[in-house]
C-alpha cells in the first residue's frame, strides 16, 4: 500500500481531539488511511445496510455494540450519531476515540459543525500525490499522470484508466448525486458533466451552458454544488483582496482527479493526450489539484486563489500564505521560454510586497529568470509546501 503524507497529521489531530473527521472523494484511500494508522480500533461501515439500519433505528444501542475507539465510516450516511457521539466525548473526556470519514462535503460539514463544534478535527483526503507515487517508486511522464490519475486503485491494482473511470462515474458520481439531488434527465446531467471537462480551468458560464443543454442555469448551479459536494469538481476561486471591482469573481473549475476528466473527454490512450486540444487544460488542472493536495496533506486551509482583471491580466494560481501572495504561472511545454514570466512581471508591477513567483512547466530545465523560479511539475509540491 502507498504510505500517504497526511498520516502525521492525521495522527497528531487523533492526539489532540477526541473525534478526527477524515473527509475526501469516493476511493480516495479514506478507509485505508484510517485502519493503516489505528489498527486495533474497531470497525464499522454504514454502507452497510444491516449496519445502517441498527444505527438508525437505535442509536444508543450502535454506540455500544461499536465503543470507542472506534473508525465509523461512512458518516454522513446517519448524521444523527453526530448528536450522540457529542455526548460520549464529553463524558470520557478522552482522545483520539472516534475517527470518522465522509465522503459528501456540505451535509457533512453542517452537521459537524453543529454537533461536534470544538470536538473534531477535519481532514480532506484527496488522491495520491505525485510525491506519494514518487516516494512508492512510482514515476511516470506528464502524459501518464494525466491519463492514468491518482486514484489509488490505479496503482496498487492492474486496471485499464477508461475501466476504472468510467465505473468510477456510473456507480459513484450517479448515485452519489441522486442521493443529493433529484435529478430527472441523467442524460442532461451527463452532458454537462462532459462540458464541463472541456471547460477545464475556465471560468464556466452557466447561461451559455443552459442554452447548450436546454436545462435552466439555476438548476445547472444546483448540479455544479453537487458535484462539489460530491468531490468531483473543485472550485478555484479568484482572488480580490483590495483589488475592488476592477476583478472577475467567478471561480474556476477543475476536476478533483484529472483521469476522470481525460476520461469524460473521451481519452483512452496515452498517445492521445499530447494531441488533445485540451492538453494545457488538464495539466493545469493536474498541477492546481497536486497544490491543494499539498495543502491538505499539511493540515491546511487551500488559500489558493486564481488572479484575473478586466484588462485580460491573469495568473493561474495564487498562494496566499501567511498573508504573502505566491504568483504562479502553469504551462504544459515541456521547453521553457522567458516569455512565460511575462504575466508574473506584471502583476509584481501591481501588486506591493508579492513573492518573485514560479512556472510550473512540464520540461526539466530549471533556471531562474529575473527571481522567477522555473519548477517541474513533479516538484509541484516543495513549491507550495515552502
Amino acid at each position: 500500500m502507498i504510505k500517504r503524507e497526511i498520516r502525521k497529521v492525521l495522527a497528531d489531530f487523533a492526539r489532540h481531539f477526541p473525534v478526527v473527521t477524515i473527509t475526501g472523494p469516493r476511493q480516495s484511500g479514506k478507509t485505508t488511511l484510517a485502519q493503516m494508522q489505528f489498527p486495533d480500533y474497531h470497525y464499522v461501515n454504514l454502507e452497510d445496510p444491516d449496519t445502517r439500519m441498527i444505527a438508525e433505528a437505535d442509536a444508543r444501542e450502535f454506540l455500544k455494540l461499536y465503543p470507542p475507539p472506534v473508525i465509523i465510516d461512512e458518516i454522513q450516511r446517519v448524521p444523527k450519531l453526530l448528536s450522540y457521539i457529542q455526548v460520549l466525548v464529553d463524558e470520557r473526556k478522552k482522545k483520539g476515540q472516534y475517527i470518522l470519514t465522509g465522503s459528501h462535503q456540505p451535509g457533512l460539514r453542517a452537521e459537524i459543525s453543529q454537533s461536534l463544534a470544538g470536538r473534531t478535527a477535519i481532514l480532506q483526503l484527496l488522491p495520491l500525490s505525485i510525491s506519494e507515487l514518487t516516494e512508492a517508486g512510482i514515476a511516470m511522464d506528464r502524459d501518464d499522470y494525466i491519463l492514468k490519475g491518482f486514484m489509488p486503485q490505479i496503482h496498487n491494482e492492474t486496471i485499464k484508466p477508461e475501466m476504472l473511470y468510467r465505473n468510477y462515474f456510473l456507480t459513484y458520481v450517479e448515485r452519489d448525486t441522486r442521493q443529493l439531488v433529484n435529478i430527472r434527465n441523467l442524460n442532461n446531467f451527463e452532458v454537462f458533466i462532459k462540458l464541463l471537462a472541456g471547460r477545464i480551468g475556465q471560468v464556466v458560464n452557466l447561461n451559455s451552458l443552459s442554452n447548450d443543454i436546454g436545462v435552466s442555469a439555476v438548476t445547472l448551479s444546483e448540479w455544479l454544488s453537487v458535484l462539489e459536494a460530491s468531490y468531483i469538481i473543485f472550485r478555484l476561486p479568484s482572488y480580490f483582496e483590495n483589488f475592488g471591482k476592477r476583478l472577475l469573481k467567478s471561480p474556476k473549475i477543475y476536476f478533483t482527479e484529472v483521469g476522470l476528466a481525460a476520461y469524460l473527454l473521451g481519452i483512452k490512450d496515452v498517445s492521445q493526450v499530447a494531441r488533445d486540444p485540451l492538453l494545457g487544460g488538464l495539466f493545469e488542472n493536474m498541477v492546481v489539484l497536486e497544490a491543494l493536495k499539498s495543502r491538505c496533506n499539511a493540515g491546511r486551509e487551500s488559500e489558493l486563489y486564481f488572479f484575473r482583471d478586466t484588462r485580460g491580466l491573469e495568473i493561474d494560481l495564487l498562494l496566499n500564505d501567511n498573508r504573502q501572495l505566491l504568483p504562479i504561472e502553469i504551462k504544459a511545454a515541456r521547453t521553457w521560454n522567458k516569455d512565460f514570466i511575462s504575466n508574473i512581471e506584471k502583476f509584481r508591477k501591481v501588486v506591493p510586497d508579492v513573492l518573485p513567483g514560479a512556472v510550473i512547466y512540464a520540461g526539466d530545465l530549471t533556471p531562474t529568470v529575473k527571481d522567477v523560479k522555473f519548477v517541474n511539475f513533479s516538484e509541484t509540491w516543495k513549491l507550495i509546501s515552502n
